[in-house]
């Protein structure tokens, strides 16, 4: 019997966290309606102009963990998407599609120094360069766990 390796299972969304404001905390979801230009639904960056999702990777979490001693839950990070697994693109144009919901990649997420408060001493270090990307929406629909994430090369 072949053993599948998770880089040849597809890339899903496997927690969707959003935010009605700055420091209240992050709200786990199954879906949520995406409005190209504006953002996610109820999140705090919702109506900003270029940071409407994040997206961060389990992989970079479970880096990270090992790094620091402790579990990194994903809604501790504070973004919007978990994928399953791999490394999350970072270069600003870098197409990305969630499920029928495409987006574009502006830039790096760097970590918040306030993880150090929420997750303990050491976590901004710990999730540097592992703090995921900051996408703007190009079309609208509806985000679910479970979704297909794909971007180009």
């Amino acid at each position: 019997m072949d053993t599948v390796t998770t880089t040849e299972l597809p890339v899903q969304v496997v927690e969707i966290g959003i935010a009605p404001g700055a420091r209240l905390p992050v709200k786990s979801v199954e879906q949520v309606d995406a409005e190209a230009g504006v953002g996610l639904v109820g999140d705090r960056y919702h109506g900003t102009r270029h940071r409407h999702v994040t997206i961060q990777s389990r992989t970079d979490l479970e880096a990270a963990a090992q790094e620091l001693g402790r579990p990194v839950p994903a809604s501790g990070t504070r973004r919007n998407l978990t994928v399953s697994h791999g490394p999350v693109p970072t270069k600003p144009g870098t197409l990305v599609r969630v499920g029928d919901v495409e987006l574009q990649v502006v830039r790096l997420a760097a970590p918040c120094r306030l993880l150090d408060d929420w997750l303990g001493p050491g976590a901004m270090r710990a999730l540097h360069g592992r703090g995921g990307t900051v996408c703007r929406l190009l079309t609208s629909g509806t985000v679910a766990l479970g979704d297909e994430v794909i971007w180009d090369a």
